[in-house]
């Protein structure tokens, strides 16, 4: 009892079994000495006075608590570390979507500020944008490169003087055919921007669709529905694929070119001249139906126009109607002149131009077989005796008169259509303009020399009387 409480605590450390020790005095006076021994199982309890006992822990455990606490400490600011870099993070997210977001509106706004000035430079009229159909989309480079595999050699569908045509597929599994035009291209700006602003107006079985076009980083570029049997020209004049094409399904396709160029000279909302029908320009349809391309010569004419002139003749030679190729004049007429030279090649079998024919060209090689009685005789071997005699006479009779020498002896389109429909009496032809082959090609005007012979954009180096 004389002990303090200085003196209890050495007397517990000397003793290793000692558990814990306090003051005697219960009133908390520091005198006295209570040592405990063993396990703790129970203390006495104070209701009135609260005493310290004094607990001894061995130094392995008293460090485990001390550490805890130093974790704790050391989550603590952990976690609030954690925390601001999580906010910072999410900010940082934030900034990047809105970033993206004002990009996409950006690049979508100068996508339509890019359409506007393709239309408008030049001086094209901005009448002709808005009565663009609304369904026509404006693809960027990237689309249209991994939609044909990076315009890869194994898409490629084929190659003109624009440049090339390769297949393609949307990200939504569309098909397409792109048209690529070249650096050097025939179709030249304004070529471009009239097939865009004419086709995307036309609707009608017989006439391909355009889906798009592509204006970026120099390419220009459009985008029609896939037509899976390519173009006429590759069956007709093929000695292995003609033989698919029987006289039934050749007149189909006559009837349904016909009809197609009707739509255009009268059916549309606006008269067009195509003012360049030919074989390659005829693409054929899963089921070998007939569709017009390629608009870049086509000309808008206003209802109560009938014929215009140009001082630049473009087109394919061996189509172009005799006021066209020599004089520059076009009208309708000049796309009946070639629907006439198309219909001789599909019953023939036989491109327009051969040095072996009496004139070199086939026109004149039916009339005078025409003359002779002998028309059935230019007949494509090929289809062998299926055909309907009387209904290829009578083809032959229309061809003959589609490409009379004069403009206004040829019949319209619609009078074409109901022959073809009808068995209706035809109208003897007169004699075809004899339009011998030259070697043509176009020149700058502003660079011809005075005397040259030219006439137009077309310079002759052959001249033979017709």
């Amino acid at each position: 009892m004389s002990l303090s409480l200085k003196g209890c605590e050495q007397e517990c450390m000397k003793n290793c079994s000692c558990m814990a020790y306090t003051s005697a005095d219960e009133r908390g006076g520091g005198t006295g000495c209570v040592l405990w021994y063993g396990d703790l199982i129970d203390t006495r309890t104070f209701s009135n006075v609260r005493q310290d006992l004094y607990v001894r822990v061995d130094t392995a455990t008293l460090a485990q608590f001390a550490n805890g606490s130093v974790i704790s400490k050391k989550g603590s600011a952990i976690g609030k570390k954690a925390r601001l870099a999580t906010s910072l993070v999410s900010a940082l997210v934030f900034l990047v979507l809105v970033f993206l977001l004002c990009w996409l509106v950006r690049r979508k706004r100068q996508g339509r500020q890019r359409k506007n000035m393709f239309f408008m430079e030049d001086g094209t009229d901005l009448n002709d944008q808005s009565k663009i159909n609304s369904e026509l989309q404006f693809f960027d480079l990237t689309t249209v490169a991994a939609a044909t595999d990076n315009f890869s050699v194994a898409n490629k569908l084929g190659k003109g003087g624009f440049g090339s045509v390769y297949k393609g597929v949307l990200h939504n599994g569309k098909e397409v055919a792109v048209k690529r035009l070249s650096n050097n291209s025939d179709q030249g700006i304004e070529e471009f921007k009239n097939e865009v602003v004419i086709i995307a107006k036309l609707q009608h079985r017989n006439l391909v669709k355009i889906i798009g076009c592509c204006v970026e980083d120099g390419e220009k570029m459009l985008i029609y529905e896939y037509v899976p049997n390519k173009s006429l020209d590759s069956f007709i004049f093929d000695d292995t694929k003609r033989n698919l094409l029987d006289w039934t399904k050749r007149f189909e396709i006559i009837c349904g070119i016909a009809r197609g160029i009707l739509y255009l000279h009268q059916d549309s909302r606006i008269r067009i001249i195509h003012r360049d029908l030919k074989a390659s320009n005829i693409l054929l349809g899963a089921s070998m139906s007939p569709k017009i391309a390629d608009f870049g010569m086509a000309r808008i004419f206003l209802r109560d126009q009938c014929e215009a002139n140009t001082h630049r003749v473009v087109g394919t030679y061996d189509y172009m109607s005799p006021e066209y190729a020599m004089e520059g004049n076009f009208s309708v007429k000049s796309d009946v002149y070639s629907f006439g030279v198309l219909l001789l090649e599909i019953i023939t079998g036989r491109r327009n131009y051969n040095r072996n024919y009496p004139h070199s060209n086939l026109i004149g090689y039916v009339w005078d077989l025409w003359r002779e009685g002998k028309a059935l005789e230019i007949v494509d071997p090929s289809m062998g005796e299926s055909y309907h005699v009387n209904e290829v006479v009578r083809c032959i009779q229309i061809a003959l008169l589609c490409v009379q020498e004069f403009a206004a002896d040829r019949p319209t389109m619609s009078a074409v259509v109901f022959m073809l429909g009808n068995e209706a009496a035809v109208p003897s032809p007169t004699q075809p303009a004899f339009l011998l082959r030259r070697s043509c090609t176009r020149v700058d005007p502003s660079t011809s020399t005075e005397g040259a012979s030219s006439i137009n954009d077309v310079t002759c180096t052959e001249i033979e009387a017709r």
